[in-house]
């Protein structure tokens, strides 16, 4: 099994963010600009990492057993190996194994789209504490989608161990739906909605292993591969390890050396969780509507803690004591304490905001890490195969094809 592999990267990206129709009402306040570029940069750096697909050419070393196959197993044992690759290729063909050409090279396009979860979200102010905003801030959803090409050099060191290489160019889209939410004396209430999609590319490059079995024409592939994504709005590359098993059946045609391989497996995406980063205010948005933004905020904030104190205030001594109303007292305090918090550190960046800065850090996963495959191959000839896999059934689906030459090294 040839291993396909495109590596994506998820990248960031600021800027140009458009607001809805709905928003135009609170369109300066400050949680929704800050919030939607630390979001926006941090899907695109998963968007990226999810590119981290492979599709393997689906024919493997094989053992040429059964009295159908006689003949080509004793042709096997009588041919000479002159090739250098793969390591013991003479001793595995004189036991009656069926290699294929040692070396590859591939060309591959692959479509993905992908949802994510973004979890324990945290910033502040000119690397000043970093704030929980994980109450204030709920993601709707967040997804991913990839497209790209790569090109994939391969060779079989050994007669079941496949080595290759990864470098492709990516384009990603990313879009986001999440909402600002604050508690007053009624409750928790969503003050603003933040919707963005944004567009970016990925320079992917990366190695991949592939440990195979064969034998009368089944066949089982353990793909494996590492790559890492440059995006230049990101501090470092973007890394992701792909595990894809596959079990499947290779079917001999009656023309020469023609067949077609059908199998299924699995598909399992791994990315950094942790994502932390710094951005300049002065790129967030124009540094004229900073003062008018923290002001918002602070209007907002002062609205929704006014109506806990008068709630407050209005309960009787009994209704103070019951652990419910404690409970709601003490949640919204702390969580508007937090967003007093986030106001307080955006204020004082107010007298050198062309230097200013926030941080942030979070947690990213895709919301599910496996998902079902089925694939085929056509071998044209020893030296042209085609190739295409379908990931279905989960919150990520995904389509791969591609065209592969090889040759005797």
């Amino acid at each position: 099994m040839r291993n396909f592999a495109v590596s994506k990267n998820f990248i960031a990206f600021y800027g140009n963010i458009k607001t809805p129709n709905i928003l135009k009402k609170i369109r300066c306040s400050f949680i929704k600009t800050l919030t939607f570029d630390m979001h926006t940069r941090t899907l695109l750096l998963l968007a990226c990492t999810l590119c981290a697909l492979s599709l393997c050419a689906q024919y493997t070393t094989d053992k040429v057993m059964g009295p159908k196959n006689q003949t080509l197993a004793d042709s096997l044992k009588k041919s000479e190996y002159p090739y250098l690759f793969p390591i013991w290729g003479k001793k595995v063909v004189a036991k009656g194994f069926n290699l294929q050409k040692s070396g590859g090279l591939s060309v591959q396009y692959i479509y993905q789209q992908s949802d994510i979860v973004i979890e324990n979200l945290s910033f502040g102010f000119n690397n000043g504490p970093l704030h929980s905003a994980d109450e204030i801030i709920r993601f709707n959803s967040a997804v991913a989608t990839t497209n790209g090409v790569n090109v994939r050099p391969d060779l079989w060191v050994l007669p079941f161990l496949n080595v290759y290489g990864i470098l492709a160019q990516s384009k990603t889209s990313t879009a986001i739906d999440a909402g600002v939410w604050l508690p007053d004396s009624s409750g928790w209430h969503q003050i603003t909605n933040l919707k963005t999609k944004a567009n970016f590319n990925a320079t992917t490059v990366g190695f991949g292993v592939t440990p195979t079995v064969g034998i009368r024409g089944f066949f089982l592939i353990l793909d494996m591969n590492f790559s890492w994504s440059d995006i230049e709005a990101l501090d470092k590359p973007a890394y992701a390890f792909v595990f894809g098993p596959r079990f499947g059946k290779n079917i001999t045609l009656k023309k020469p050396d023609q067949s077609i391989a059908v199998w299924i497996g699995g598909f399992r995406v791994k990315i950094g969780s942790e994502t932390s980063g710094s951005l300049n205010i002065a790129d967030l948005f124009p540094l004229s509507e900073w003062q008018s933004k923290v002001d918002i905020g602070n209007q907002k904030l002062q609205e929704s803690q006014s109506k806990v104190d008068a709630w407050w205030n209005g309960l009787s001594s009994t209704e103070q004591k019951n652990p419910i109303n404690i409970a709601k007292h003490e949640t919204a305090n702390r969580v508007l304490t937090t967003f007093g918090n986030i106001l307080d550190g955006a204020s004082q960046t107010v007298d050198n905001i062309s230097n200013s800065t926030v941080q942030y850090s979070l947690s990213k996963r895709q919301k599910q890490m496996w998902n079902f495959i089925i694939g085929s191959q056509f071998q044209i000839n020893r030296s042209l195969q085609l190739r295409a896999e379908a990931g279905l059934f989960a919150s990520r689906v995904q389509f791969i094809g591609g065209l592969q030459y090889r040759f005797n090294l």
